[in-house]
């Protein structure tokens, strides 16, 4: 998005204002209008502005997300979900103020059943805590999007990550949802089977709704076994094309790879700087494979055939768990990477996705975009789906850098669309991608707005996110 199409919306400071006495009276400490806390929930990961909420609650209890929806509905006060605050498009932000709604004390992992490999929990638990209590159980979670994200909000923006070349997304993750709706309504979207045909499919309808429809407050989710085998490794290519085309390859030869990451050599060099790995600084690939031992070993001997062809180098493994938890970490750890590669800049997180044979394309014309337009700007992404992400690093006092900035995510944007792509792989919409929303969709964009006047006539459920009601 353009800093200028960022608006704060109206605001109906007189409903407020009673919203936040009446809720005071119910919630006594768990309301508070602290100016820092306020500050804390409204913070974005990106240069979007924040914009204060007027006050941040934290209930425990769907019942007790019904009442604040209730009040707050009666007196037509904005409500803003919050998770860990890892929101990249502004979605945490409170355009026309109202009430934050904290949901990190409702953290219960309320049943795991492990002949069904699903779980039940609140939507405050962590992929994290969710992963180690469930370690000794020979089950896991797969999906990883690099911050320690709350489940509720994964599944409220799609989230995928490192993993959704073989595990797919939340989308394809979640069972069943327990959802407050904007008028008070607890609905719950579905039981605990693995398929059903009865009626409208509202578990995808919520998941990457992003709070506008209504707050999620349980969730069932499916597990997998933890892999008898797992193997972690590096290549390093020639050029970025290179390690795109052996992507590529890989995945239309029907290759099960678990993960497979790009760093270009912009993005290898501040990955070595911040977390001293001594990667060799030009284009590589990042990789994982899960399976039996000999499942393994025959899509590493596959892969590596396949690197040979674009002057891959053998793959340096990574032996032990110690080793393949360090690199991994390491990727995880490119955001705060890339801003102390060049320190004072705010990096601007783009989310690209196209068809994978579109991707060397994409890049290509991406990797122009930045040269031509004089930014420091490192490439990372999950190629295996097709999906990267590009990150100007940029003074933001410098009006001419922050307008190039805002010039290449345009093209980018526009280039994916016009790919056959989207304008979000995973980071969601939330107020930084609106009018691409409406490129991307065209007529589809009203049908969603249609959605939310419906479930949320008053737009009181995370306002300015997503879509209007115009």
């Amino acid at each position: 998005m353009a800093l200028a199409d960022l608006q704060a919306a109206n605001r109906n400071d007189g409903g407020i204002e009673t919203a936040i006495s009446i809720l005071k009276q119910r919630f006594g400490e768990r309301l508070s209008t602290h100016q820092a806390l306020r500050e804390q929930h409204c913070h974005t990961t990106t240069y979007i502005p924040s914009q204060l909420p007027d006050a941040v609650v934290q209930p425990h209890t769907t019942e007790e997300v019904q009442d604040i929806v209730r009040i707050c509905a009666e007196h037509r006060v904005p409500i803003i979900p919050f998770g860990t605050g890892t929101s990249l498009e502004g979605g945490v932000n409170a355009p026309a103020g109202g009430i934050s709604v904290d949901l990190m004390k409702m953290n219960a992992i309320l049943s795991v059943n492990a002949e069904d490999l699903d779980v039940t929990l609140q939507p405050g638990v962590t992929r994290e805590d969710l992963n180690m209590y469930l370690r000794d159980q020979g089950l896991f979670f797969p999906i990883d999007p690099g911050a320690n994200a709350s489940l509720g909000g994964m599944a409220s923006t799609r989230a995928s990550g490192t993993n959704a070349v073989r595990y797919g997304t939340m989308r394809d993750n979640v069972v069943n949802l327990t959802v407050v709706m904007a008028d008070g309504r607890v609905v719950k979207t579905a039981g605990r089977a693995k398929k059903s045909s009865a009626g409208y499919d509202l578990t995808r309808l919520m998941v990457g709704s992003e709070g506008t429809l209504g707050i999620i407050t349980e969730l069932t989710l499916k597990l997998h076994g933890i892999p008898e085998q797992i193997s972690s490794g590096i290549c390093h290519f020639p050029t970025v094309d290179d390690a795109c085309n052996a992507t590529i390859l890989a995945i239309q030869a029907g290759l099960p790879l678990a993960r497979i990451e790009l760093l270009d050599a912009l993005m290898a060099r501040a990955t070595n700087l911040y977390s001293n790995t001594g990667y060799e600084e030009r284009p590589t690939l990042m990789l994982e494979f899960h399976g039996s031992p000999a499942s393994v070993a025959e899509q590493t001997v596959l892969f590596s055939n396949i690197a040979e062809q674009f002057g891959g180098t053998a793959i340096e493994w990574r032996e032990t768990v110690e080793s393949r938890n360090a690199m991994w970490k390491a990727r995880h750890d490119a955001y705060p990477a890339m801003l102390a590669y060049r320190p004072g800049s705010q990096g601007i997180a783009t989310d690209a996705c196209v068809p994978i044979s579109r991707l060397a394309d994409c890049l290509a014309e991406t990797i122009a975009d930045v040269e031509e337009l004089n930014l420091v700007a490192p490439i990372i992404g999950h190629v295996g789906d097709g999906n990267f992400h590009v990150s100007p690093l940029v003074m933001m006092d410098d009006a001419d850098e922050v307008a190039r900035a805002e010039t290449m995510i345009e093209r980018l944007n526009l280039r994916c669309l016009s790919m056959e792509g989207t304008c979000t792989g995973e980071h969601g919409i939330g107020q930084g991608k609106r009018r691409f929303l409406r490129l991307e969709h065209g007529a589809g964009a009203d049908v969603m707005s249609a959605i939310k006047m419906a479930l949320d006539p008053n737009d009181i459920m995370n306002p300015g996110k997503v879509v209007g009601l115009d």
